[in-house]
Protein backbone atom coordinates (compact mmCIF):
# COMPACT_ATOMS: atom_id res chain seq x y z
CA UNK A 1 0.00 0.00 0.00
CA UNK A 2 1.54 3.68 -1.19
CA UNK A 3 2.24 5.95 1.81
CA UNK A 4 1.51 8.73 0.09
CA UNK A 5 -1.21 9.63 -2.63
CA UNK A 6 1.47 10.73 -5.51
CA UNK A 7 -1.67 11.23 -7.81
CA UNK A 8 -2.56 14.60 -9.87
CA UNK A 9 -4.83 16.34 -7.70
CA UNK A 10 -8.21 16.63 -9.71
CA UNK A 11 -9.77 19.80 -10.15
CA UNK A 12 -13.36 19.92 -8.96
CA UNK A 13 -15.88 22.58 -9.73
CA UNK A 14 -17.09 23.79 -6.36
CA UNK A 15 -21.12 23.60 -7.62
CA UNK A 16 -22.42 26.01 -4.77
CA UNK A 17 -20.73 28.78 -6.85
CA UNK A 18 -22.74 28.26 -9.94
CA UNK A 19 -26.37 28.05 -7.96
CA UNK A 20 -25.77 31.38 -6.01
CA UNK A 21 -27.84 33.90 -7.74
CA UNK A 22 -25.65 36.24 -9.73
CA UNK A 23 -27.65 39.18 -7.64
CA UNK A 24 -26.59 37.96 -4.61
CA UNK A 25 -23.28 37.28 -5.58
CA UNK A 26 -23.82 41.44 -6.60
CA UNK A 27 -24.53 42.16 -3.28
CA UNK A 28 -22.14 40.47 -1.61
CA UNK A 29 -19.23 42.24 -3.88
CA UNK A 30 -20.61 45.44 -2.96
CA UNK A 31 -20.59 44.61 0.53
CA UNK A 32 -17.29 43.18 0.43
CA UNK A 33 -15.58 46.72 -1.26
CA UNK A 34 -17.45 48.81 1.49
CA UNK A 35 -15.53 46.96 4.06
CA UNK A 36 -12.33 46.86 2.32
CA UNK A 37 -11.81 50.15 0.76
CA UNK A 38 -14.33 52.02 3.28
CA UNK A 39 -14.05 50.52 6.25
CA UNK A 40 -10.79 49.29 5.73
CA UNK A 41 -11.37 46.36 7.86
CA UNK A 42 -8.27 44.72 6.29
CA UNK A 43 -6.68 46.93 8.74
CA UNK A 44 -8.22 44.49 11.72
CA UNK A 45 -5.17 41.34 12.20
CA UNK A 46 -8.08 39.16 13.14
CA UNK A 47 -10.73 39.72 10.38
CA UNK A 48 -12.04 36.70 8.79
CA UNK A 49 -14.24 35.61 6.22
CA UNK A 50 -16.10 34.48 9.54
CA UNK A 51 -16.74 37.95 10.51
CA UNK A 52 -17.37 39.29 7.63
CA UNK A 53 -20.11 36.16 6.43
CA UNK A 54 -21.98 37.67 9.86
CA UNK A 55 -21.26 41.47 9.58
CA UNK A 56 -23.38 41.00 6.55
CA UNK A 57 -25.57 38.74 6.96
CA UNK A 58 -24.58 35.42 4.73
CA UNK A 59 -22.90 32.57 5.12
CA UNK A 60 -19.37 31.82 4.61
CA UNK A 61 -19.51 29.82 1.16
CA UNK A 62 -21.52 33.07 -0.29
CA UNK A 63 -18.19 35.38 0.94
CA UNK A 64 -16.16 32.14 -0.50
CA UNK A 65 -18.21 32.20 -4.06
CA UNK A 66 -18.25 35.98 -4.39
CA UNK A 67 -14.22 36.13 -3.95
CA UNK A 68 -13.78 33.57 -6.03
CA UNK A 69 -15.90 34.83 -8.67
CA UNK A 70 -15.00 38.53 -8.77
CA UNK A 71 -11.38 38.30 -7.25
CA UNK A 72 -10.04 35.23 -8.62
CA UNK A 73 -8.57 34.21 -5.45
CA UNK A 74 -9.49 33.14 -1.93
CA UNK A 75 -10.56 35.53 1.17
CA UNK A 76 -7.09 35.36 2.57
CA UNK A 77 -5.14 35.81 -0.70
CA UNK A 78 -7.44 38.86 -1.21
CA UNK A 79 -7.28 40.49 2.64
CA UNK A 80 -3.20 40.10 1.85
CA UNK A 81 -3.61 41.78 -0.99
CA UNK A 82 -5.17 44.90 0.41
CA UNK A 83 -2.72 44.93 3.16
CA UNK A 84 0.54 44.38 1.45
CA UNK A 85 -1.14 47.56 -0.89
CA UNK A 86 -1.31 49.20 2.31
CA UNK A 87 1.85 48.63 3.59
CA UNK A 88 3.19 49.84 0.17
CA UNK A 89 1.86 52.86 0.66
CA UNK A 90 2.77 53.40 3.99
CA UNK A 91 6.34 52.49 3.00
CA UNK A 92 6.75 54.72 0.42
CA UNK A 93 5.86 57.70 2.16
CA UNK A 94 9.22 59.55 2.98
CA UNK A 95 7.24 60.75 6.42
CA UNK A 96 6.71 57.58 7.29
CA UNK A 97 10.95 56.94 6.59
CA UNK A 98 11.58 56.60 10.72
CA UNK A 99 8.94 53.24 10.83
CA UNK A 100 10.16 49.82 10.83
CA UNK A 101 8.77 47.24 8.37
CA UNK A 102 7.47 45.59 12.13
CA UNK A 103 5.22 48.60 12.67
CA UNK A 104 4.31 49.09 8.70
CA UNK A 105 3.26 45.22 9.30
CA UNK A 106 1.14 45.82 12.53
CA UNK A 107 -0.15 49.09 11.01
CA UNK A 108 -1.55 47.94 7.42
CA UNK A 109 -3.28 44.59 9.04
CA UNK A 110 -0.62 42.25 9.15
CA UNK A 111 -0.70 40.32 12.99
CA UNK A 112 3.36 39.85 12.97
CA UNK A 113 6.35 40.83 10.76
CA UNK A 114 6.43 37.32 9.83
CA UNK A 115 3.63 36.90 8.09
CA UNK A 116 4.11 40.20 6.02
CA UNK A 117 7.33 39.07 4.63
CA UNK A 118 5.48 36.04 3.48
CA UNK A 119 2.73 37.82 2.02
CA UNK A 120 5.05 40.62 0.31
CA UNK A 121 7.40 38.46 -1.09
CA UNK A 122 4.40 36.14 -2.72
CA UNK A 123 3.01 39.08 -4.35
CA UNK A 124 6.40 40.97 -5.43
CA UNK A 125 9.40 38.48 -5.10
CA UNK A 126 11.42 40.36 -2.91
CA UNK A 127 11.23 41.79 0.64
CA UNK A 128 9.38 44.62 1.69
CA UNK A 129 12.77 46.44 2.83
CA UNK A 130 14.44 45.56 -0.93
CA UNK A 131 11.11 47.19 -2.49
CA UNK A 132 11.74 50.36 -0.30
CA UNK A 133 15.15 50.85 -1.00
CA UNK A 134 14.68 49.76 -4.51
CA UNK A 135 11.88 52.85 -4.97
CA UNK A 136 13.87 55.54 -2.90
CA UNK A 137 17.29 54.78 -4.88
CA UNK A 138 14.81 55.64 -8.14
CA UNK A 139 13.67 58.73 -6.49
CA UNK A 140 17.80 59.21 -5.75
CA UNK A 141 16.76 59.31 -1.82
CA UNK A 142 19.51 57.38 -0.16
CA UNK A 143 18.85 54.49 2.28
CA UNK A 144 17.23 55.04 5.38
CA UNK A 145 19.70 55.07 8.26
CA UNK A 146 19.73 53.83 11.76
Amino acid sequence: MAKYNLHEKKEKPAVYRTAIKPEVIDEIYEQLLKKLIVEKRYRDPGFTAQQLAEEIHTNIRYISAAVSLRFQMNFATLIASYRVREAIAMMTDKRNRHLTMADIALASGFANRQSFYAAFYRLHAKSPKQYQDEFFARLGQPKKTK
